[in-house]
């Protein structure tokens, strides 16, 4: 009995240690955890609490419902959790919800809260334990890293500086700050280079792009909310929301910083500025349309962050943040630094980019004809739609014998290096058509060219650049003549033209594709000769005028069915009817209205194969010029031209033989025989009594030269035209 005696006696001194143990250890939770630790009853009431929650009273909470001490974005959530883990007996672990202590200052915190049932000795609910963790700084961690990889993955994907900018408030709204704009300087976004720091006040910045929060100011709506809509001008659902709060919170298209602001000492010594806002801030008096935007936007907080590179100042970064969110700290700013950094390496980019097509576009302007001008029997009109391709290129030439050659081409690609293929292979075929080639030979020579500056590219050492860049381009050669209302048309990869009748059908030309001029596949060119009726226009388009199919779409040939309109008002209509967006590379579309030679301005003669044909074309010409008014001078050369011409042709040549005289802007010259041997110019020696025909032909003409055909060749001339002064009328009284 003594031994049962003594062992009740020791299991109640250990009941007893234990026990004491076990209060101790309470005690020191309380006291010393980290945690902050809620005791709370099986109606979620706080019946203790430990010190780390000294902001606040702890008499004040004890009592309360655990969802009436704290303040949580989600209370009614944070209910269920605690009655379901009384319910269930399930711990919870780690839930996080953001929330404040009742009455406590400052913006929500982000807490952990871990939920653990608290049984008595007989398995029965008693109440709950709850364990908060402020964990703001971690998730402010996590958040930021969110937000330099958001940077990193969105900003610098385009070459275009408005775009970058957009990308970049996009990716730091609501997610950093609640407000935020991107001013650069103004000449930056043409292009230009930068200013060298610090940024004179009177240099103008540009807003890029600035973009806020909906519902600014009200505290439901807090910065974190991935999916939040946004507002360009920040103010859509704003609790004062309307359209004079859209104008408030406008930022100025463009500005000069005022003296004395956390902008321009920002551009003044290139530091980041941090703020704190209030209706006392001296600066805002200075800055009115800033005053205007702190105060709708009830910003408490702004950091100027200016925009450089190697020495240079591209613009300001504005951030703001607002009722509800916390106050800028450091390691917001060296997240404002480091983002900085990355959206002015990308505006830099993009300017570098856009300076390049600048250049490209203004070299491609001034190698496409400035005037098209007046062209014999054909009307022309052309339009160039702007974009970054800079390798759309048309042009029409006069050719010989009152013909015109029409061309258009593109080289794909962009910038300047595009843009001086395309001026190469325009001044080539420019050469090509003064031999008064077929429009097939024009493109055979033309691909020959091509080919030499694929190897010359080829060539270029590896590490350049260039070298990777593929080179492609197509073209298409026509050429009309009036007096047999033909167009010879050749392609080489282009999409074939349009026909439009005078009665306003359009018809596909069936002119067979040849290769690019840039493809190794080499075959010949087909070219294919189209009687045009007087009054038909001939369009030859690129990019977004053809279809997905290289065809002419349907909105173009839809256009173009009123031939009677004016051309140049036939090219617009094609412009309205394409679809918004679809030309976003730049296209071209060059229309020509043919028509035919009026018979008072060209005089015609088969003459006869004999010696005697020299003075009477003489005779010819002379009746004709001097009933065309011409001076005495012109009658004089053009009769010297004529009797050469026909002195060769009767010589060398074959019958039958033709002379023709055209009146246009110049007086063309045409003899045409049946033989194929050219005449060449010879310089005649002191002694030598022949030779020097095509010698003088070429001093009195400003151009001539030989086209052939099947038929056989023509020798012709051009001269300037000057007419005879009329004799003044005298008074027969």
């Amino acid at each position: 009995m003594a031994d049962a005696g003594a062992g009740g006696q020791g299991s109640r001194v250990r009941k007893r240690a234990v026990d004491g143990l076990g209060a101790a250890l309470l005690d020191t939770l309380f006291h010393q955890s980290s945690v902050g630790l809620h005791v709370l009853d099986t109606e979620l009431r706080l019946v203790r609490v430990n010190l780390l929650t000294d902001m606040v009273p702890v008499g004040r909470l004890l009592g309360r419902r655990f969802d009436e001490a704290y303040r949580f974005d989600a209370p009614q959530e944070t209910a269920e959790l605690l009655r379901e883990v009384l319910r269930t007996g399930v711990p919870v672990t780690g839930f996080l919800i953001r929330g404040r202590f009742m009455d406590a200052d400052g913006p929500l915190r982000s807490l952990t809260v871990s939920v653990y049932r608290l049984d008595d000795t007989d398995g029965r609910p008693i109440g709950l334990l709850a364990a908060v963790v402020d964990v703001t700084d971690r998730e402010n961690a996590q958040a930021r890293e969110k937000i330099l990889t958001a940077i990193r993955e969105g900003v610098g994907n385009s070459l275009d500086v408005a775009a970058t900018c957009r990308a970049f408030v996009d990716a730091v709204v609501p997610r950093f700050v609640d407000f935020a704009v991107i001013e650069v300087v103004d000449d930056v976004l043409r292009g230009a280079d930068p200013p060298l720091g610090p940024l004179d006040l009177g240099v103008p910045l540009r807003r890029a792009a600035g973009t806020g929060f909906r519902g600014l100011g009200a505290e439901e709506n807090q910065r974190g909310e991935e999916d939040a809509p946004r507002d360009e001008v920040a103010g859509a659902g704003h609790p004062a929301g309307d359209d004079r709060w859209r104008e408030a919170v406008s930022v100025p298209e463009m500005r000069r910083l005022a003296p004395r602001t956390p902008y321009a000492l920002a551009a003044a010594d290139l530091g980041v500025r941090v703020v704190r806002l209030d209706a006392d801030t001296p600066w805002l008096e200075a800055d009115p349309e800033a005053a205007r935007l702190i105060e709708a936007t009830r910003a408490h907080s702004l950091m100027v962050v200016p925009l450089t590179l190697r020495g240079t100042v591209l613009g300001l970064l504005s951030l703001y943040r607002c009722e509800g969110t916390e106050y800028f700290d450091d390691a917001d700013v060296s997240l404002a630094r480091a983002a900085g950094d990355r959206v002015a390496l990308s505006i830099d980019n993009a300017r570098r980019y856009e300076r390049d097509h600048v250049i490209a576009s203004l070299v491609q302007r001034r190698l496409l004809p400035p005037d098209q001008g007046a062209r014999t029997a054909v009307e022309t009109a052309h339009v160039l739609l702007a974009g970054r391709n800079s390798g759309s290129w048309f042009d029409t030439i006069a050719l010989s014998g009152g013909r015109t050659a029409l061309v258009i081409g593109t080289v794909a690609g962009r910038g300047l290096q595009t843009a001086i293929v395309m001026g190469q292979l325009r001044t080539v075929i420019q050469a090509l058509a003064g031999l008064d080639l077929e429009p097939d030979e024009v493109l055979a020579r033309l691909k020959d060219t091509a080919d030499h500056l694929a190897q010359e590219r080829a060539a270029l050492p590896l590490g350049d650049s260039l070298q990777k860049e593929e080179l492609t381009a197509t073209c298409m050669y026509g050429v009309y003549d009036p007096f047999t209302r033909t167009c010879a048309i050749a392609r080489a990869g282009h999409p074939g033209p349009v026909v439009i009748g005078p009665d306003g059908t359009p018809v596909d030309a069936d002119v067979p594709e040849g290769p690019g001029l840039f493809s190794a596949y080499a075959a010949p060119f087909a070219p294919v000769a189209i009687t045009l009726e007087e009054g038909s226009v001939l369009a030859f388009f690129t990019g977004s005028f053809a279809s997905g199919s290289g065809q002419p779409s349907a909105s173009m040939k839809d256009a173009l069915a009123h031939p009677d309109a004016p051309l140049q008002d036939l090219c617009d209509r094609v412009v309205y009817a394409l679809p918004a967006g679809s030309h976003p590379d730049g296209a071209a579309l060059l229309l020509a209205r043919t028509g035919t030679v009026p018979a008072d301005h060209v005089a015609t003669w088969q003459l006869a194969y004999d010696r005697t044909t020299p003075s009477v074309a003489r005779e010819l010409v002379r009746e004709r010029l001097e009933a065309w008014h011409l001076d005495e001078e012109t009658v004089y050369a053009t009769e010297l031209i004529v009797s050469e011409l026909i002195t060769n042709a009767v010589r060398y040549g074959t019958p039958p033989l033709q002379l023709r005289l055209l009146l246009d802007r110049t007086l063309t010259c045409e003899v045409h025989d049946s033989s194929s041997v050219a005449p060449h110019l010879r310089h005649a020696r002191t002694v030598d009594e022949g030779g020097r025909g095509l010698f003088i032909v070429s001093q009195l003409a400003s151009h001539w030269g030989t086209r052939f055909s099947r038929e056989g060749k023509a020798l012709w001339t051009e001269q300037n035209v000057k007419r005879a002064e009329e004799e003044p009328a005298t008074d027969s009284s």
